[in-house]
């Protein structure tokens, strides 16, 4: 078991690593619009799995997931001898590539804040001019000193 503060760093070794050998090194095309976001080591060092994001050709356009990630299966040996090469390790890590889901979640929390804006919105506006159900103010005021007096009278005549 390695300190976590090694798998860490080893982490962000291969990240850049294989961003590096993505850019430089692999002709493939289909990795072109492919970005490394994260690496995580497990602790022993063994195996590391390394977050990717695809972009699209345009704004508009839906990215190719399936391509990049057959190119990224496809490109796994040289990758992985890149990384043995660039980190000096004793046991160079096997490496998973997974599709990072941090873009969609934040794409569906804009959104959900977006529907929540639009929900205070609309509650603003039916409250202006609207009277409270009760009273004004709803809330005790604090009772003065005569207030208590008269109170404690009462209760012991």
């Amino acid at each position: 078991m390695a300190d976590p503060a090694r798998a860490r760093k080893l982490a962000k070794r291969i990240s850049q690593i294989v961003a590096s050998a993505i850019e430089h090194d692999v002709k493939d095309p289909r990795l072109g619009s492919v970005t490394i976001t994260d690496a995580r080591v497990t602790a022993d060092l063994h195996d590391a799995t390394v977050y990717y994001t695809v972009l699209g050709e345009s704004l508009d356009a839906e990215p190719d997931f399936a391509s990049a990630a057959a190119a990224l299966e496809a490109a796994r040996g040289v990758l992985r001898t890149k990384v043995g090469q660039g980190t000096g390790v004793r046991y160079t890590p096997t490496l998973t590539f997974v599709a990072d889901s941090v873009p969609d979640d934040a794409r569906r929390i804009e959104e959900l804040l977006a529907k929540a804006r639009e929900s205070d919105a609309e509650v603003a506006r039916r409250a202006t001019g609207a009277q409270p159900a009760g009273d004004a103010d709803p809330y005790k005021a604090p009772r003065a000193e005569e207030d208590e007096e008269q109170a404690e009278e009462e209760t012991r005549g």
